[in-house]
């Protein structure tokens, strides 16, 4: 299995998530999986460069991979495809950096006879945001790359994106070909690489989940984030070699932090009083 990372920018915080998901991963590998790192930073992987496949990406292929429509989230099709190509016959799974392996890699090798994605998020068609809806409404009953948009096409979560090996490259060259028409159609962008990908791995097989494998803190960034920087704190501090952080990251207590911050109903409502407030201020 191929395990893929995109990390671009100086925004040190998107580097250190990389590390910490890297080391989940490197406790339960064998000598069959390979990681990659695709960034235009490669000087923050000195410490993994030994363990993994560090490809740097230069600005002009970066902007040859957002394509005509100059689409940055384009460029994470592209990599996968990227990858598949290097390896046409092995699975594929990307994983975004605020992701981290908390159960036995091998559950996940399993259900590599079809497409994965993190989490499914429901019928775009029923999805209540007010993007979402917009989306709906721009995409429903049209084709895009010879697909229908039906009410019944799931929007799945791409924080990960599993390929199997068979089917890998028919999936990825479909979703740049749906991402591609619904740019030519002036979709809205938000949302498009992620059902991109939800429907072209539909085309393929019966998408499964990966949440119970894979956590993803996107909503709860702010106390995993916190986290994961006194980790390396220490690390540096203590002078501590990976083998370490990667078995101590093997042993980590995953349920000491939910991945889903819950936001009460009176703190919502003083965020908005204070954004008003704010801006009396400055009338």
């Amino acid at each position: 299995m191929n395990i893929l990372y995109l990390v671009f920018g100086e925004e040190q915080r998107n580097h250190t998530q990389a590390y910490f998901s890297i080391c989940s991963f490197l406790g339960q590998m064998d000598n069959s999986d390979r990681i990659y790192i695709l960034t235009d930073a490669p000087r923050f992987y000195q410490r993994v460069a030994e363990r993994v496949n560090i490809v740097e990406i230069n600005k002009g292929l970066l902007e040859e991979w957002e394509g005509e429509y100059r689409f940055f989230l384009r460029v994470k099709i592209k990599a996968i495809e990227y990858i598949c190509s290097i390896h046409p016959h092995e699975d594929v799974l990307y994983v975004d950096t605020d992701t981290f392996l908390y159960s036995d890699i091998k559950e996940i090798k399993m259900t590599f006879d079809n497409p994965l994605m993190h989490v499914n998020e429901g019928k775009l068609s029923s999805l209540k945001s007010k993007t979402e809806r917009i989306m709906w409404k721009q995409v429903g009953k049209k084709s895009f790359g010879g697909i229908v948009i039906s009410p019944d096409h799931y929007m799945w979560n791409a924080s990960v994106v599993g390929l199997p090996s068979k089917i890998g490259m028919n999936i990825v060259k479909l979703a740049l070909i749906i991402c591609d028409n619904m740019l030519l159609a002036k979709v809205n962008k938000k949302l498009i690489e992620q059902f991109a990908l939800s429907v072209a791995m539909a085309e393929f097989g019966n998408v499964k989940s990966a949440s119970e494998n894979i956590g993803h803190y996107n909503r709860n960034n702010i106390e995993w984030n916190a986290v994961i920087n006194r980790f390396l704190q220490e690390s540096l501090l203590c002078v501590r070699p990976l083998d370490q952080d990667i078995e101590i990251v093997k042993n980590w207590d995953f349920t000491a932090i939910s991945v889903q911050q819950r936001v009460s109903v009176k703190r919502i409502n003083l965020k908005r009083y204070l954004r008003h407030f704010s801006l009396l201020f400055k009338k």
